[in-house]
């Protein structure tokens, strides 16, 4: 920590507000806030979020004054390995550079719940000595008059109650991943950097659409990607190609054509991708159809469709319902039109699994359950269920008789329409790929025309959704 250079808000890579999205506006205003006056007082703020919503990036703030503020940024993971002399060194200079900001980022590498893991050791007691020092000093016993202390984590959960108490981090801010508008202005700004065969205002909200659960890094890496495409076919401009290929190998994984499969294998896929895209087209609670490819891609994924989700924060039980059907159109398809079925519905399988159970279990749909809520922590340690063996029998007794139903009705929709099934697989062999207009001219307009699919807001969209063919 002592090593690291001293920097000054000029230094900070002059992120101004302007630069900045609306994504980053709560923790910005607080921020703006706290400068001109911090002087006067000690203030101490966490953000939490998950990996990769640049946490870290969005503390480098420089607003429009004239008086320097010191800024002084720690990893957690280089604090927990010095001694408790360097975290009073730490205060000791951030109070003599008042006004100044400290930032520690991965704070959970030394601010664990004291006690955790049981047992304690040599490296958790010289952890637990380092959070003690760090609660002394933001106690404000010394004098810690205009010194800001931030942190990072992405998780919260595992934190020392102590260390959020009124006077601490008692304030939190969560980093989501940004939104339609925010991954406009965030591609905005990468965008500048590289050479386009448009204006970037052209492609931002194209591609803030086609992003939809995307990061800054994520959305950093796209860019980066299709200038590398582009390099590759000794292209002097970046164009929606290379942007369209770089999207799909940061979701599917690196293209392999060269990979060697039987013609009844790439016929299976095929079928199975075909049979998500028309279950999905004919049902009125699914989501558009983005584009279905059988190219595969890393090391298992084989094809794969994708659809842009819309932004409802609720679901209804109906809704579900019908995604589960649509997970399931793959493997109708295989065995109506191949006649057998195949490995390829793996993940559609866990996927249906998982929505099925937390139906059941944990939103209170099932009436032989009741309104009976039994959510998974991942984080919990318990090997016993919250629940009795008879209650734990009703529930997969539920699970499976709704995962049927679902089956019967998706091959019903898919003996109905294997016509267009063999269609839209037909069109995949020949091509290796579909997109959603191309699929549209194919099979021809959505059956609900008035449904929600046909007037999407694309705001707040949740990760996008791809149903993976693994072998």
């Amino acid at each position: 920590m002592g090593k690291n250079k001293k920097k000054t808000r000029r230094d900070i890579v002059h992120v101004r507000y302007s630069t900045e999205t609306d994504w980053h506006h709560e923790f910005l205003t607080i921020v703006s806030i706290l400068l001109p006056v911090a002087c006067q007082f000690f203030m101490s703020g966490g953000l939490r979020g998950i990996f990769n919503t640049t946490k870290a990036r969005i503390t480098k703030v420089d607003q429009n004054s004239k008086n320097k503020v010191y800024f002084k940024d720690v990893a957690g993971c280089d604090e927990a390995k010095q001694e408790i002399i360097e975290v009073r060194n730490l205060f000791h200079e951030a109070r003599k550079c008042a006004p100044s900001i400290v930032f520690i980022d991965e704070i959970d590498a030394i601010a664990q719940a004291r006690g955790r893991g049981g047992s304690s050791s040599g490296y958790n007691d010289e952890r637990e000595s380092t959070l003690n020092q760090l609660l002394v000093e933001m106690d404000g016993i010394g004098t810690t008059a205009g010194v800001v202390v931030l942190a990072g984590t992405n998780r919260p959960d595992i934190l020392d109650k102590a260390l959020l108490r009124p006077g601490r981090f008692d304030r939190q801010i969560t980093v989501d991943k940004p939104d339609i508008k925010g991954r406009d202005q965030i591609f905005q700004i990468y965008l500048k950097t590289i050479k386009l065969d448009c204006m970037p205002s052209y492609y931002s909200p194209r591609l803030a659409a086609l992003t939809p659960g995307f990061s800054g890094a994520d959305i950093a890496n796209v860019c980066n990607e299709a200038a590398l495409f582009a390099a590759r076919t000794e292209e002097a401009q970046v164009t929606m190609d290379h942007f369209d290929a770089a999207i799909d190998r940061i979701i599917g994984g690196l293209e392999k054509k060269n990979r060697v499969i039987s013609k009844l294998q790439r016929r299976t896929v095929a079928y199975h991708e075909a049979g998500h895209a028309v279950a999905g087209w004919f049902l009125e609670h699914t989501e558009p159809l983005l584009k279905v490819t059988i190219v595969p891609r890393g090391t298992s994924t084989l094809g794969f469709a994708q659809y842009v989700p819309n932004d409802n924060l609720l679901m209804t039980k109906e809704q579900l319902f019908d995604m589960t059907c649509m997970s399931l159109g793959g493997r109708a398809a295989e065995k109506i039109l191949i006649g057998t079925i195949s490995t390829g519905a793996q993940d559609d399988l866990e996927t249906v699994t998982k929505m099925t159970y937390d139906q059941v279990a944990v939103y209170g749909f099932s009436e032989k359950v009741g309104l009976l809520s039994f959510p998974q922590r991942e984080d919990s340690f318990e090997t016993s269920k919250p629940y009795s063996s008879t209650t734990g029998a009703i529930i997969d007794n539920e699970v499976r008789e709704w995962v049927n139903k679902a089956y019967e009705r998706t091959m019903q929709l898919i003996e109905e329409h294997k016509e267009k099934v063999a269609q839209v697989a037909e069109l995949l062999l020949e091509k290796d790929y579909c997109s959603g207009f191309a699929y549209a001219t194919t099979v021809g307009d959505w059956l609900i025309a008035t449904s929600n699919k046909s007037n999407l807001p694309r705001s707040n969209l949740p990760p996008l959704k791809a149903f993976f063919f693994l072998p």
